[in-house]
């Protein structure tokens, strides 16, 4: 099933996204907004192809349409929002960032997904100056940073940043950036430098000279370091120093395969065979194959204010399942106790 948007898909407080046994591409305009809104939870889902919209009437809720302006064309918007989860989603080719997470929000789990094809991939704060983002808290698990990546896995402004065990292909610049004095804490990843000698570091301070960044507590531990890569630590390194940038206890290195495996979309094509994710309606360097619904000024489609279409076809149909009953039923046991624990008591970090 593909969903082409017109415009942005406004998401309210307490919806799941369950996109299992559908096989679910999210492309067009807009895609995935999360403003001012609690307890979300996003599995299952190809996001890509996203393209920025508005300067039109929106729906914001099944009651309320509203005038918006332009969106920035991420694959999935966190403005303002808490206590969400991102799981086992595939994520690429978007005009901004694949997640940006800004204005305040925290409480973000993402986790399980599978990153391609993108030059700006994840942004963690709106601005150095924007201090509510200070208390932003977000962890990064068990996901795979795939090909054909650049910077920002993530970019982080202030908050406290838990990434952990995740397999980090490669990329062209860097793969950790940060400024305003963010604290990550880096625990069991595996990350895999380009050839470019030039491109070694994991880390970037970004704008910002040394003497200043010499106390950001930046931590790496238990990292496994592939092809030259290397990440250069910053602060005093006492574990009390990452109690916030701390959600789930680090699994070892040596397991990370194992871990990430099935990072992304369940049911994908083979990465390990293909290296590559096959969109319906869009060839593989990226652009569209089919049909396209350029954004529009105004409101003159006739009141159709969600702008959703759905496209069918045999090159969007859910392939074979190869999840056996057992695993699938534990599986919705533990989406369903995850959700509780959320509604109740916050993401996976600690929330202050």
């Amino acid at each position: 099933m593909v969903i082409k948007l017109k415009h942005e898909l406004i998401f309210n407080s307490y919806k799941t996204l369950d996109g299992r046994g559908a096989n679910v591409h999210i492309t067009g305009n807009g895609c995935l907004t999360l403003q001012y809104v609690s307890h979300i939870i996003i599995h299952n889902i190809h996001v890509h192809h996203c393209k920025p919209s508005g300067n039109t009437n929106i729906a914001s809720s099944p009651t309320h349409v509203g005038w918006r302006g332009r969106s920035d064309g991420d694959g999935i918007s966190i403005f303002g929002a808490q206590k969400i989860w991102i799981d086992h989603c595939s994520l690429s080719y978007c005009t901004d960032g694949l997640i940006d997470a800004i204005m305040g929000s925290t409480g973000i789990t993402i986790s399980n997904s599978y990153f391609s094809h993108h030059n700006e991939v994840m942004l963690l704060g709106h601005d150095d100056r924007y201090l509510p983002d200070s208390g932003m808290q977000v962890t990064i698990a068990f996901n795979h940073f795939g090909e054909g990546l650049v910077q920002r896995m993530p970019r982080c402004r202030h908050g406290y940043i838990h990434i952990v065990n995740n397999d980090f292909t490669a990329w062209e610049m860097y793969a950790i950036g940060g400024s305003a004095n963010p604290t990550i804490n880096s625990q069991g990843n595996r990350y895999t430098a380009p050839a470019d000698p030039n491109a070694k570091e994991v880390t970037k301070r970004v704008s910002t000279d040394e003497r200043e960044w010499t106390d950001w507590n930046w931590r790496t531990d238990g990292d496994i370091m592939v092809n030259g890569a290397y990440f250069v630590p910053s602060g005093a390194g006492l574990s009390y120093q990452y109690a916030k940038a701390s959600s789930v206890e680090p699994k070892s290195v040596g397991l990370i395969a194992q871990l990430t495996m099935n990072a992304g979309v369940f049911g994908d094509p083979s990465r390990e065979e293909t290296g590559s994710i096959s969109y319906p309606g869009f060839s593989g360097s990226g652009s569209s194959s089919g049909t396209t619904n350029a954004g529009r000024s105004g409101s003159g489609d006739g009141g159709d204010f969600s702008g959703m279409v759905f496209r069918g076809g045999t090159s969007a149909a859910a392939p074979p399942s190869t999840t056996p009953p057992t695993a699938s039923m534990s599986l919705s046991i533990v989406i369903i106790l995850f959700s509780y624990i959320i509604t109740n008591y916050g993401a996976l970090l600690p929330l202050p």
